[in-house]
């Protein structure tokens, strides 16, 4: 096992917060495996780069020799997590919990080691407590204090309605660590509320108290909001070699070196010598080539990171993608046809330029040659192609789209 200011080194790589500092540094000392917990609500089956951070970081404390339980709610999920939201959140029937559970656990152990995974269902320890043991839980906490959180208080003061069961959430969740005996619970910054309940339960409970690790909520490709489907800025970890490979190339330069400090295993030591090298002049595309690669084989294999620049379509790797790839957001309430997207974005100079095009067969999208009948789904992102010099990253968004999480 590594020393214990190594693991402190990894542990805050990327992270938002780590509290409390000391007290992880005396878990640390024990020099025995501490059990870290993180949970998830298998409400997004399909899941982004965006969701792999927290992820990530549960693969960092296996690889520091610590065992991780990836805790499936599927009793809180039939909650309904408040979080971050302006209104009540719709539970969910136990049959959809279950089924993108299962979705969820094929998908992280592309990332963690499995034998060195616990996986839990919250539902094991709460459907065994009785009504008058969640009296007895909903008594650790007071009306006042739960009106405390942000999402809680902006409702409350707004007369938007707050559901009852809806502060059963966070009790629930900071129940799990007093069942889990967690000594360290990871979440994203959303979260903070719900993992300092876990602290405080704990001591009611007579445990000693988790730490927590707060993790950011990664940047989509735009670089500006937070990854998400309903913008359109995602990068799906089940999504096509060569799509995922284009996507993460045409990102802008300055967001890769986020991307590398959240998303690669590789040390930050090798990271600081390619921000040299791109100080010196290196191509910052042969970088973010490097990251893209990384990231494919993770989800894919080392043979499909090797062709995916080729299944790309677009020989990337040697530098025919412009540095400049423009960024054309196009607003349409329904799926559009490929040659009307061409035409509307400017990469042909009328509709019957881009059925010539698309019959010559000159017509990519993330690579991939298409034909008249492709269509573009509103809320997707797609690096489009037409000819052999006009590119553009496009997105189509609904005229009334909201950012949703």
């Amino acid at each position: 096992m590594r020393s214990v200011a190594e693991q402190l080194a990894l542990i805050k790589r990327g992270a938002d917060e780590v509290l409390v500092e000391s007290e992880l540094i005396a878990k640390l000392e024990r020099g025995t495996p501490l059990r870290i917990k993180a949970g998830f609500d298998p409400t997004a089956p399909d899941l982004h780069l965006g969701h792999t951070v927290l992820i990530n970081k549960l693969r960092q404390f296996q690889e520091l020799g610590h065992q991780v339980v990836f805790l499936i709610g599927d009793f809180t999920g039939m909650i309904g997590d408040p979080s971050g939201k302006s209104a009540t959140r719709p539970p969910l029937t136990r049959d959809q919990v279950l089924e993108n559970a299962e979705t969820y656990k094929a998908q992280v152990f592309k990332i963690l080691d499995p034998a060195r995974t616990e996986v839990a269902f919250n539902s094991t320890w709460m459907d065994q407590l009785s009504p008058g043991d969640f009296i007895r839980l909903a008594s650790q906490y007071t009306v006042a204090r739960m009106l405390e959180r942000d999402d809680f208080d902006q409702r409350y003061s707004s007369n938007q309605p707050i559901a009852i069961h809806e502060f059963l959430y966070p009790l629930v969740q900071g129940y799990d660590s007093v069942a889990l005996k967690a000594d360290v619970e990871l979440g994203g910054t959303d979260q903070k509320f719900n993992l300092l309940m876990g602290r405080e339960l704990q001591r009611a409970y007579g445990q000693p108290s988790q730490c927590i690790v707060t993790m950011p909520l990664l940047e989509g490709l735009d670089g500006v909001k937070k990854m998400s489907k309903s913008l359109g800025n995602y990068v799906g970890i089940q999504e096509a070699p060569g799509v995922m490979f284009s996507k993460l190339v045409s990102m802008p330069d300055a967001l890769m070196w986020r991307y590398y400090e959240l998303l690669s295993f590789r040390p930050m030591e090798e990271v600081e010598g390619f921000k040299a090298d791109v100080e010196r002049g290196a191509n910052p595309r042969d970088i973010k080539i490097k990251l893209a690669e990384e990231l494919v084989a993770r989800f894919h294999g080392e043979e499909a990171a090797a062709s995916a620049h080729r299944s790309a379509g677009n020989r990337m790797k040697d530098g025919e993608l412009p540095d400049d790839l423009p960024d054309i957001e196009l607003l349409s309430a329904e799926d559009m046809p490929i040659a009307s997207v061409l035409n509307k974005a400017g990469l042909v100079k009328n509709a019957a330029g881009a059925r010539d095009l698309l019959g010559a067969g000159s017509v990519k999208v993330d690579g991939e040659v298409v034909d008249r009948s492709f269509m573009v789904k509103v809320g997707s992102t797609h690096v489009c192609q037409a000819g052999k010099k006009a590119f553009a990253r496009i997105s189509v968004k609904s005229p009334d789209f909201t950012e949703k999480s």
